[in-house]
């Protein structure tokens, strides 16, 4: 134990003043209390303190006031901020020389004291009472940490829990992300060569990324709660908005579905003030701790490409394609729509649009299940049977209608979500996200927990979803399975393409309009210029202004979509060329794939596409498929 020090802790709460000053007296330290900002003042005109510890938020001000006057008057005097929800990066900045969260553990405000104490003073960095692992162990305690996140926002998802806690895992764990960790981990980065310096990079960008959640989680939280709790009313019903999403796609009414949509769009839109927070604070943090003030340039460098490089290949695809997507969104709008649609249909539609819900008689959600299974099985693939994928195909009202893929600890614990609603959708759905499942299940349990869970993006893991995905392409899997003859079976083959197609233009506009969106970010802030328009134009679907945020995934998702659209499509043209035009029924494809799910999340999209000796934006292959 150091030296004696006397102490002044400053929070409106008796409890916490209690617990500081019975605990630093047993160390043998004089500690004074203060329970508002002037008695704090008045202390500090009486006495003389080797160290205060103070609390952001105090009745009668912010304590961030009485710490710019101590930075002021009493320069050398240590202070250590209480903090709860607020921005520790914001905090640090003021000038405090240590952060203590709440709530926090006798050992991290004893080793807070006794750092301060001696003088261990950081020039605005954060003191951490607990000490820097090494990789190694970093890696195991987040592997622990990522499962329990994961777990939670299983639970939420799929309509099992009405309320996330995300934030108090963060909490649980805000040990594990600090700067000292961060710079520790970037200076190993820095002396290491080949896949140690790959593992440790993601690790380095898995702890920027825990600083950033450690700041927004209560926020987050916040926003996903509030957006489970919305209801709306239509026709006298009451509906969670998610569930007024899900059956969007199930009304066979135009009329109905525009009303709702309508009321969901205005509903949802209602939460941009909070999304508009967060993803303000979120930049600012990444920018900080990245050292780069360049969204577009920072994620380049994580995925290892140029975005502007991608969309210009992207965008010419898109425009010789223009003609043929032409043909098709005419035929099939009136077949789904009907001749009575607007001249441009509101996005309200688009969910039935993708279930394809006049083909619905012919692909009922009842049979599913034993067609997708019977469909993964000519490939080998026993998804029914494999204990490392949990499948949850259960309909709850609050479950999301997106299915998805949550790999908790791969490839011990990967579950697949789904939710049937009856019409193709269900059957490319479950192929996709089995993709996804069969990647993380099947990764070697021997590569480093990096290897099996953390990648640069997510543009890897979406070419096994889409090729599974493109069986519903086949017309021969229509005939096989549902009894079609060779002329419906191609019809509603073309049906996917449309689907596809629409997709493919929707997903190249977006990430036009998220290129330049976070070009002017830093001048401009949140803006939807150019959102509905682009979108609009590339799909002959009038999208809505105001879900430009909803419909923002982090990290440039829609460029990880678009790779994987283009690499999909390559690998088909590499296994027709192996395996054969049944390719989609063969054995060996599942065995090729096999190989590539066994190598983790180590390789990136662009390795596979030179492994199958494609350039990485070579579109002619997704072209061909989008144009048959």
């Amino acid at each position: 134990m150091g030296a004696q020090v006397t102490v002044l802790v400053v929070d409106d709460d008796p409890a916490i003043r209690l617990l500081c000053r019975v605990n630093l007296e047993l160390d043998g330290h004089a500690v004074s209390e203060a329970g508002t900002l002037d008695d704090a003042r008045d202390a500090m005109e009486v006495d003389r303190f080797d160290l205060v510890i103070l609390d952001v938020h105090v009745a009668g001000g912010d304590g961030r006031d009485l710490l710019a006057e101590l930075r002021r008057r009493k320069p050398d005097l240590p202070v250590a901020l209480l903090t709860g929800s607020a921005n520790r990066n914001e905090l640090l900045r003021t000038g405090a020389d240590a952060l203590i969260p709440k709530p926090f553990t006798l050992e991290e405000l004893r080793d807070t004291v006794e750092q301060l104490s001696r003088g261990r003073r950081l020039g605005g960095r954060s003191v951490s009472a607990t000490a820097v692992r090494s990789p190694t162990e970093y890696e195991q305690v987040l592997q622990r940490y990522l499962f329990e996140r994961s777990e939670e926002g299983r639970a939420v998802r799929v309509g099992e829990k009405e309320v996330s806690e995300q934030a108090t895992i963060v909490e649980r764990y805000s040990d594990l992300f600090s700067r000292e960790q961060l710079d520790a981990l970037h200076a190993a980065e820095e002396s290491a060569s080949g896949d140690e310096r790959e593992r440790l990079y993601r690790l380095r960008l898995t702890c920027e990324g825990g600083l950033i959640s450690a700041e927004l989680a209560a926020d987050q939280d916040a926003l996903e709660n509030s957006i489970l709790s919305s209801r709306l009313t239509w026709r006298g019903e009451e509906l969670p908005l998610r569930a007024a999403q899900a059956r969007l796609a199930v009304l066979d009414d135009y009329g109905d579905r525009d009303e709702l949509g309508e009321l969901h769009g205005r509903a949802n839109a209602g939460f941009n003030p909070e999304r508009t927070t967060l993803m303000t604070a979120g930049e600012e943090l990444a920018a900080e701790l990245s050292g780069e003030p360049d969204p577009v340039r920072r994620n380049e460098e994580e995925k290892g490409i140029s975005l502007r490089e991608l969309e210009q290949a992207l965008a010419g695809a898109s425009d010789a394609y223009a003609e043929r997507w032409e043909q098709l969104r005419d035929k099939w709008f009136e077949r789904l729509l009907g001749a009575d649609r607007a001249e441009t249909p509101s996005s309200s539609h688009v969910a039935y649009m993708r279930r394809l819900s006049p083909l619905e008689p012919i692909y009922t959600k009842e049979r599913a299940l034993a067609v997708c299974i019977a469909t993964l099985g000519a490939l080998g693939f026993e998804i029914a049977n494999e204990p490392n994928i949990r499948l949850d195909l259960d309909d709850r009202p609050q479950k999301n209608p997106r299915a998805c893929v949550i790999a908790s600890d791969p490839p011990k614990v990967v579950h697949l979500i789904t939710r049937a609603q009856g019409g193709l959708h269900d059957y490319q759905a479950f192929l996709h996200e089995a993709g996804h499942a069969l990647h993380y299940a099947g990764c070697d349990p021997g590569l480093p927990y990096t290897f099996r869970r953390l990648a640069r993006d997510h543009a890897l893991t979406e070419i096994f979803s889409y090729i599974l995905e493109a069986i519903s392409r086949e017309p021969e899997w229509h005939t096989e399975h549902f009894g079609l003859s060779k002329g419906e079976a191609a019809e509603n083959a073309e049906a996917t393409t449309f689907v596809e197609g629409f997709l493919y233009r929707r997903y190249t506009a977006k990430l036009r309009f998220e290129l330049d969106f976070w070009g002017r970010f830093a001048e401009q802030g949140p803006q939807a210029d150019g959102y509905a328009e682009s979108l609009t134009a590339a799909t002959g679907v009038a999208y809505r202004r105001d879900a430009f945020l909803s419909d923002m995934d982090s990290g440039f998702y829609s460029a990880d979509y678009l790779r994987a659209w283009i690499r999909s499509a390559q690998l088909r043209t590499f296994l027709v060329r192996e395996v054969g035009e049944a390719w989609w029924r063969r054995p060996e494809t599942g065995e090729r794939l096999r190989e590539l799910f066994r190598e983790g999340t180590r390789p990136t999209s662009e390795e596979i596409a030179a492994r199958l000796g494609f350039e990485p934006l070579d579109t002619g292959p997704l072209l061909g498929e989008l144009r048959r």
